[in-house]
């Protein structure tokens, strides 16, 4: 049985590195692309196979098309592309300095993955297989506040993934919508409020694996954070925004 080929963006830390432990533990043959050229290095240098590293931002789309064809040349069509790379930060509207950020929020976590995935659709549509997998955010399903851009950017990413979901239905290439709750990352670590059903990032990427292997068209993660997720959906706005107001919120000004 030939190794998998994964190609994960976001790779230096958090998500993107457990889910590279994981597969590397797997034996998988891995691309990392991450923006930070030492820690992805580390990250590498730790890992037990055949991997190929990648510094590059995901808002470049011609660095991300250089990167997926040097892997495809190393080790032929990915069987998994997972697209993780994201940034968070606080935001608010009134603030004209935070306009600049909602930009490079949504040029990363919604513009980064259609450029992680584009270069691969083709070879993938060709041999008639492969899953891109986007992680989105449970932030997604509801306009939290303090998160304006962070979630606006989420809810696009869901959506974007259920379109190229149907678009690419007849080829045999799944798109698989992961959407985590609280994971224990330097993303979440700046929080100063409760975060429930907080998981270690290398028991979410376990999760996140399944999740991926089952070829399930969406999930979120962990399963309780699933139950309130759905009843966040299906507020009424009344009720939704007086729970709300009074809600943590992320901080400004952290440098992305």
């Amino acid at each position: 049985m030939q190794p998998l080929k994964v190609f994960i963006t976001g790779a230096s830390s958090g998500i993107g590195a457990a889910l590279a432990a994981h597969y590397a533990a797997q034996g998988a043959r891995l691309g990392l692309v991450a923006r930070r050229a030492e820690a992805l290095a580390e990250i590498s240098h730790k890992l037990p196979t055949e991997t190929a590293t990648y510094v590059a931002d995901v808002a470049d789309a011609p660095a991300l098309a250089a990167a997926a064809g040097d892997f495809i040349s190393r080790f032929g069509v990915p069987d998994i592309v997972i697209a993780n790379a994201g940034i968070s930060v606080g935001t608010l509207t009134e603030h004209a300095e935070d306009i600049g950020v909602f930009g490079r929020i949504m040029q990363t976590n919604v513009v980064g993955l259609a450029a992680t995935f584009h270069p691969f659709i083709a070879p993938m549509r060709e041999a008639g297989r492969g899953r891109l997998v986007g992680i989105a955010s449970v932030a997604g399903l509801r306009g939290l506040p303090g998160a304006g851009a962070y979630s606006a950017s989420k809810a696009a990413a869901i959506a974007y993934l259920e379109a190229l979901r149907i678009e690419l239905r007849p080829s045999g290439v799944k798109v698989v919508t992961v959407c985590p709750g609280y994971v224990a990352t330097p993303m979440t670590a700046v929080n100063t409020y409760p975060m429930p059903f907080i998981l270690p990032a290398d028991v979410a990427a376990r999760r996140i694996a399944r999740v991926i292997e089952q070829g399930r068209r969406f999930a979120v993660v962990p399963w309780q954070m699933a139950i309130v997720a759905r009843i966040m959906r299906f507020l009424p706005n009344p009720v939704f925004d007086r729970l709300f107001r009074r809600a943590g919120r992320k901080p400004r000004g952290l440098r992305l």
